[in-house]
């Protein structure tokens, strides 16, 4: 199986709710194409369903940094870093995800986490 089959396959076993599978498929890439973003994303994406967090953080760390424009890689970094417990971090990459996506959801997830810190500090 080429990259490009790889990476829409791994996409594929993300779209159907099986992370476990997509990881399986982007393990089979070889070194050079884990160096790209889209394959750094969809491994972090597979890694946050999976609960693996750290590795989750690291893979979309790389995707941020290889393509910064990824808003699905920034808004799932953000959401990682949320669920680490590092609130501030999060918003920050949510915000930008949000800002550049134009995506509605987006920035709901904004507005409830900024909600859920201003009850915090309340």
């Amino acid at each position: 199986m080429g990259e490009a089959e790889c990476l829409r396959v791994a996409q594929a076993r993300l779209e159907e709710g099986d992370p476990l599978g997509a990881l399986e498929v982007l393990r089979r890439l070889g070194p050079g194409p884990r160096s790209r973003a889209t394959a750094q994303r969809l491994l972090g994406r597979a890694y946050y369903h999976c609960a693996q967090l750290d590795r989750a953080l690291e893979a979309l760390r790389l995707a941020v940094g290889l393509d910064p424009a990824d808003t699905q890689a920034r808004f799932v970094l953000g959401q990682t870093l949320h669920r680490l417990g590092r609130p501030r971090e999060a918003l920050k990459h949510l915000r930008i995800a949000a800002a550049i996506s134009g995506r509605p959801d987006y920035q709901q997830r904004v507005d409830a986490l900024v909600a859920a810190r201003g009850s915090a500090a309340a």
